[in-house]
């Protein structure tokens, strides 16, 4: 998971050497989240149905491989072209890393403790935030730029290389479909006995999926959600350079605190999410990031706040990406857990490509400000989403439960 999403928040945490170097302007700086996430969007569907077919060992091996190859061309990039290129392919790892790690986790944990794993493996995102914000944003001081993302390149590379040996083995031959497989100790996802008598699957805390689940508004939730975070992803170390005057280790430092709230929000919200509660957390989550956004809004006049943002943005809104994939997993039909989870990371890469556009030409006119309530308005709307399905949710259980 961290190196899935690791070259953008690379070109966040660099984007003032990344300007300077290459001569980039602010929107186009924004540009490489779109062209990154635009191409995980359209490709994340395919990447679900592929994982669901070949298993979780060999996708996880070539996410690693494809996220060593786009981290090698971005630092032998020598003007926009490449980089946008290399961006691109980059979207690759992004569309496979939900659906192979979430079926990684539905093979080898117990329900009991899904919803705690998988806080864990997605606060590996934010781990790669922190990891370019802070040790390879120094090392870049040494190495240079280029020099820092081809160290990425080579750790990834070793970690593809790792995990074709460490990972147990996918279940199948390529080209069958592939169903959760199951260490001892777990419970095996059970298809319907009876078209009149089906059996729930096993999935984290035992919620059992129920018809109108949460896929497509978590989709239509995370696409406001995401084009928050990615503003604050690809703008916020820029920020700190351009219009509060840090130095270009401290901007990428900010970078480095938003992952490491994010990975402890990650990892506590998602071992809250039990069912019952778990469906309330992304409205929750979205509605807490709100004032976070303001608070980046307010350090245009008063530069230490952009820090407390830093921290309240990954504590909600960050967080609640891992709240939405136990969401799916608690709700995915038998066999179907990487096809859900794909379609809601469409929606999450989708918002996450329009996002930094809009933002960018804000930023080009040096209106981070205005910037900041756009960000601060989108997650209200992700909020909103979020809360009316809850609502419609409820409604639902409840007139199946009074149901003679």
């Amino acid at each position: 998971m961290a190196f899935s999403m690791l070259q953008l928040f690379l070109i966040g945490a660099l984007g003032p050497r990344l300007v300077d170097d290459l001569g980039l302007s602010p929107t186009l700086l924004g540009l490489t989240t779109t062209i990154g996430f635009g191409t995980a969007a359209v490709l994340s569907p395919a990447g679900g149905r592929i994982v669901d077919r070949i298993g979780p060992r060999r996708s996880l091996v070539a996410l690693l491989a494809v996220s060593a190859a786009a981290l090698a061309l971005i630092g032998a990039a020598p003007g926009a072209g490449m980089l946008l290129g290399a961006v691109a392919l980059g979207g690759i790892p992004q569309a496979l890393a939900n659906p192979a790690t979430n079926k990684a986790v539905l093979a080898a944990v117990a329900p009991a403790r899904r919803g705690a794993v998988t806080g864990m493996k997605q606060s590996g995102v934010q781990l790669g935030a922190f990891a370019a914000g802070l040790p390879l944003a120094a090392l870049a001081g040494g190495l240079g730029w280029r020099g820092a993302v081809w160290t990425a390149a080579g750790v990834a590379l070793l970690t593809a290389l790792w995990a074709s040996r460490a990972l147990p083995p996918d279940p199948t031959a390529p080209g069958s479909p592939v169903r959760e497989a199951v260490r001892p100790g777990t419970t095996a996802s059970a298809a319907p006995a009876a078209p009149t008598a089906p059996t729930a699957p096993a999935v984290p805390g035992g919620a059992v999926p129920v018809p109108g689940g949460p896929v497509v508004p978590l989709a239509v939730f995370s696409l406001f959600l995401g084009a928050g975070i990615a503003s604050v992803n690809t703008y916020l170390a820029l920020f700190g350079a351009q219009r509060l005057g840090l130095a270009p280790t401290a901007a990428g430092a900010l970078v480095a605190v938003l992952g490491a709230t994010g990975i402890v929000g990650r990892v506590g919200w998602a071992k809250a999410a039990r069912p019952g509660r778990a469906e309330w957390l992304p409205g929750w989550l979205a509605t807490g990031a709100v004032p976070a956004a303001l608070l980046l809004a307010a350090a245009v006049t008063a530069a230490p706040l952009v820090w407390a943002g830093a921290v309240a943005v990954g504590v909600f809104a960050v967080s609640a990406n891992a709240v939405t994939m136990v969401l799916v997993m608690q709700r995915a039909a038998p066999g179907r857990a990487g096809q859900d989870s794909a379609l809601v990371a469409a929606g999450f890469f989708a918002g996450f490509a329009w996002g930094p556009p809009l933002f960018g030409t804000l930023a080009q006119g040096d209106r981070y400000g205005t910037g900041w309530l756009l960000v601060a308005a989108e997650f209200a709307v992700a909020g909103a989403v979020a809360f009316h399905w809850a609502v419609r949710d409820r409604r639902t259980r409840q007139r199946r439960e009074s149901a003679p």
